[in-house]
């Protein structure tokens, strides 16, 4: 299964906009998508539609004017990067099946593959994989095993 291209760059511009947006009062200073183009060598009328997107999910706010830009709309640590992916409509599964969780299968017959819910359960894992990590948990590496100790929740595993 592959995220694509909309749903990891979505990702990558919003933890370089909780990065670089730090500082500066509470909410931290305003990020132009220029900006954050130019350091992750994502198209900038690209960063515009996902943006788009990201704004009308109530992910971050827009700031006009001189040193305008975007913001977080909450913190780094309240934002997930299951949101991030599902505001830029992609979806978070791996059967073939159009819908997930609908009793119509994948199969030309309707019926289900045989390996369907193994997908579907696959798909339900990385869901709940991406809603356990915040944006602050990627700008800190601390998103798992090559990351270093794991300390989300408390668990304290070694690489």
């Amino acid at each position: 299964m592959r995220l694509s291209t909309k749903g990891r760059y979505a990702v990558m511009a919003m933890a370089d906009l909780a990065r670089n947006s730090q500082g500066e009062g509470a909410s931290g200073r305003a990020v132009s998508l220029a900006e954050i183009a130019t350091r992750q060598e994502i198209s900038l009328s690209y960063l515009e539609q996902l943006f788009a997107r990201l704004r009308k999910g109530g992910l971050v706010r827009s700031v006009r004017g001189p040193g305008g830009g975007y913001r977080l709309a909450k913190s780094a640590g309240e934002t997930v990067v299951s949101e991030i992916v599902l505001a830029v409509d992609e979806p978070i599964r791996a059967t073939r099946c159009e819908a997930h969780g609908t009793p119509r299968g994948c199969m030309l017959a309707g019926e289900k593959c045989i390996t369907h819910n193994l997908w579907e359960d696959l798909g339900d894992e990385i869901h709940r994989y991406l809603a356990s990590v915040s944006l602050e948990d990627v700008i800190l590496n601390r998103t798992g095993r090559r990351g270093g100790p794991d300390t989300r929740a408390g668990i304290g595993v070694a690489a």
